[in-house]
């Protein structure tokens, strides 16, 4: 595994999503609930970019532009119909003020 750059603190406001190609993948970075999370950027349901989705500040999950599943931002779980199958997570790593994902 190995820790990939992806910002700065400063970089992101608050109840925002960056996506970002990290090796060939799409990846969503969010910053929302006072944390920082990063999930695959494509939804497990339909192709649908999570990264234009809509943010659930109350539940730290996004919700599918396309068909409205949402997903936990910190387990990747689908919460709500349609989608069934969960997202992949990414384990998100401060390191003074740079924003550090794990990928294999």
């Amino acid at each position: 595994m190995a820790l990939v750059k992806v910002g700065s603190i400063g970089d992101m406001a608050e109840n925002t999503t960056r996506k970002l190609d990290v090796d060939g993948r799409e990846i969503a970075v969010y910053f929302v609930c006072g944390r920082y999370y990063a999930t695959d950027a494509i939804c497990s349901h339909a192709y649908a970019d999570l990264s234009e989705g809509w943010l659930d500040e109350d539940d730290c999950a996004v919700e599918c532009p396309l068909h409205g599943s949402k997903f936990d931002l910190a387990t990747g779980k689908a919460r709500t119909l349609p989608a069934t199958q969960p997202i992949r997570t990414y384990a998100v790593a401060l390191e003074g003020a740079d924003i550090f994902i794990e990928v294999e």
